[in-house]
């Protein structure tokens, strides 16, 4: 029952921050993630995560091409 009532909060919180994407996506013309980092889910730019890599925040050797991977969903 636990892990019940915890999906339905996740799936709420995804379906927030995928509209969330989708708004952002639309007003600006740039390509968002929702990514989960540090136990939470994240909206973040394309652009971003190209400028934390160049920045080395993230392991070496990670590319953007594995964000978008791991990525739960990109707007287009």
């Amino acid at each position: 029952m636990i892990q019940y009532i915890k999906r339905i909060i996740f799936a709420w919180k995804y379906k927030r921050a995928v509209k969330k994407a989708t708004k952002l996506a639309e007003l600006t013309g740039l390509k968002y993630f929702v990514v989960y980092m540090n136990g939470t889910l994240k909206v973040a730019p394309k652009k971003t995560f190209k400028l934390l890599i160049a920045q080395k925040r993230f392991r070496k050797g990670t590319t953007i091409q594995d964000i978008e991977r791991s990525a739960l969903f990109i707007t287009k």
